[in-house]
């Protein structure tokens, strides 16, 4: 659905003629049971949804709080094994930073446990004598001269400082370093990495420890922005994938790709791939182009006449409709402009083959140029809502604060509005992934997903105008305005629906609309076979959140059965036993 032909215009929300997400009748059969149900039932229902958006899933972790984080779960093994900072640090290591394994393995089998990790019992002594052998240089040491770890292995100082260097350099590998004798698998715990190396290689292992806490933990990562340093503690099995971070990035924890819901993480991996991938250009190639019939070297014909002629060092001369040699051809096969021999060949059916599989790659090369060019153009549309978002925090907030004489605190309803056509902009972007890889056979659900993509763009269009276009009167009044008070209701009350509008549409999405099924296609497909085909309006309603009147004034079928009933102001949809409007609070 293209975004800016297909889009419907952004009226007033007070206009009977363009409800916010409304239509005429059923899409279903007539008594109802081809309804999308996209509307609550009960009045608890949009309470459990505002509830349902303040719970996270996710906490986000700053540098600091992970440093604690780490801190205290090292301190919690070591006070409840009894073991020193150093070994519940390797230990912690060793399985994951994950406090309750830690405990499980060691009380199941300590001994066990030890040897894995190279934590011994009992510290050795070391041998007898003013002066020791180092066993690496070979060089004696006074005693006071020479290291060691638990082991008792003797190594001079630069030795060891050199080891220790070395292994840091190599990388994180170095946070279950082993003594140097190749025999020997005894750990060397922090605590001698501090007293040995210099402070460059002390830091370099710090960070690497602290990154292991977040990387080598399966509860959380980092965020993938360029540039962020915050981290992510995931609560799993917990719904939605979808984390938005401290700077403003929002991902998805499965796959660390940027937050696509509706869409999976599979088939995401698809469509970058296939967006990267060289497929397209060989379909490209196959569509617009033929093979020089002696080289075989693919040429594109854009204009001109059918007289081709290869380039250097090939050089033939041919036929661009029938391939044949242009020696061969003249007045009597058609001149420059026909080929007859191509005409009653192909009357023979000679091309059929070639022309089927040409004809196959140019309708592949349009249907994939149609989703990706809409793809790209919600995420360039995107990417300049967060540049408005930006400017308006930055600078033109301040500024509708002194014209209107309005405190800042009673704005961020303008915020929230931005913020909504950024996310319902990334939402919209991935239902032309989603719509690619929707299978061709299933029509119902086909048809059903565009005219419920296209009702989505229709009212995110006229979030958008409300929070660009109409907000700029009152950016530029030299003095308060009286009607800034009802844009407010207007604003927060678009926001809202349209908030409501593509929780809903996410979630028909990524349950597959199943309540579109085979059984009932034909009659969907009948019902709605005036609609437009891509991006347009159907003539039939699929009972969505805020339908309420229709297009030629009469009452909708979702009022028809008594349990809702129009806000005159804001047409919002609400159940029968509310007194005021949930949405703008005027009374009944």
């Amino acid at each position: 659905m293209d975004s800016e032909d297909d889009m419907h215009d952004a009226n007033d929300l007070e206009s009977p003629d363009d409800d916010f997400y409304s239509g005429d009748t059923a899409m279903g059969s007539d008594d109802g049971d081809g309804d999308y149900d996209f509307v609550d039932n009960e009045l608890d229902d949009s309470e459990d949804i505002a509830s349902h958006r303040q719970q996270h899933n996710y906490t986000i972790l700053s540098e600091a709080d992970t440093r604690q984080r780490q801190e205290e779960d090292i301190s919690r093994v070591s006070t409840v094994l009894s073991i020193p900072r150093s070994a519940a640090c390797v230990l912690l290591r060793h399985y994951n930073w994950s406090v309750s394994k830690v405990h499980d393995e060691w009380f199941a089998d300590e001994e066990k446990v030890r040897k894995a990790v190279g934590l011994l019992e009992q510290p050795a002594d070391m041998p007898n004598g003013r002066e020791l052998t180092c066993g690496i240089c070979f060089e004696s040491y006074p005693r006071k001269g020479i290291c060691a770890a638990a082991c008792s292995h003797p190594f001079c100082r630069a030795c060891w400082r050199g080891y220790i260097s070395t292994s840091i350099s190599d990388g994180p590998g170095c946070l279950m370093l082993r003594c140097p004798d190749p025999s020997c698998d005894a750990v060397v715990g922090q605590d001698m990495i501090n007293d040995l190396a210099t402070t460059e290689d002390k830091e370099k292992y710090a960070r690497y420890l602290h990154r292991s806490y977040i990387e080598d933990n399966r509860k959380t990562k980092w965020c993938p922005a360029p540039g962020c340093e915050y981290a992510v503690e995931f609560v799993m099995g917990s719904g939605s994938y979808d984390v938005c971070c401290n700077c403003s990035y929002s991902f998805c924890w499965n796959c660390t790709e940027e937050a696509h819901r509706p869409v999976d993480c599979g088939t995401v991996a698809k469509w970058i791939l296939k967006n990267s991938a060289e497929s397209e250009n060989m379909n490209w190639i196959l569509a617009n182009s033929k093979p020089c019939p002696k080289c075989k070297r693919p040429i594109e014909k854009n204009q001109g006449c059918m007289h081709i002629t290869c380039t250097p060092p090939c050089k033939f001369e041919f036929c661009w409709l029938c391939l044949g040699a242009w020696s061969e051809h003249g007045e009597r096969t058609g001149g420059f402009y026909a080929c007859n021999r191509y005409e009653a060949a192909k009357q023979e059916g000679a091309y059929d083959e070639s022309e089927r599989r040409r004809e196959m790659a140019k309708n592949s090369l349009e249907r994939y140029t149609h989703y990706y060019e809409r793809w790209a153009t919600n995420q360039s549309s995107r990417q300049k809502a967060l540049a408005d978002l930006q400017s308006m925090q930055n600078e033109k907030l301040e500024k509708l604060s002194d014209r209107q004489s309005q405190p800042e605190s009673q704005l961020k309803f303008i915020i929230e509005a931005w913020l909504q056509i950024v996310e319902c902009r990334r939402v919209l972007k991935w239902t032309y992934a989603y719509g690619y890889y929707l299978p061709e056979h299933e029509h119902a659900k086909r048809q059903f997903f565009e005219y419920l993509q296209g009702e989505a763009e229709s009212g995110l269009e006229r979030l958008h105008q409300c929070a660009e276009k109409e907000l700029q009167v009152y950016l530029e009044a030299e003095t308060p305005t009286k009607d800034f008070n009802d844009f407010r209701t207007k604003l927060a009350g678009l926001t809202s629906v349209t908030r409501n509008y593509f929780e809903n549409l996410v979630r028909a999405l990524e349950t597959g609309l199943n309540d579109v099924g085979s059984s009932n296609s034909q009659a969907t497909c009948s019902k709605s076979s005036s609609s437009k085909n891509l991006g347009g309006k159907h003539k039939g309603s699929k009972k969505l959140i805020a339908s309420t009147s229709s297009r030629s004034g009469g009452p909708s079928r979702i009022m028809d059965d008594g349990n809702f009933w129009p806000c005159d102001h804001c047409t919002y949809a609400n159940p029968k036993s509310a007194s005021t409007c949930q949405m703008c609070d005027k009374h009944r």
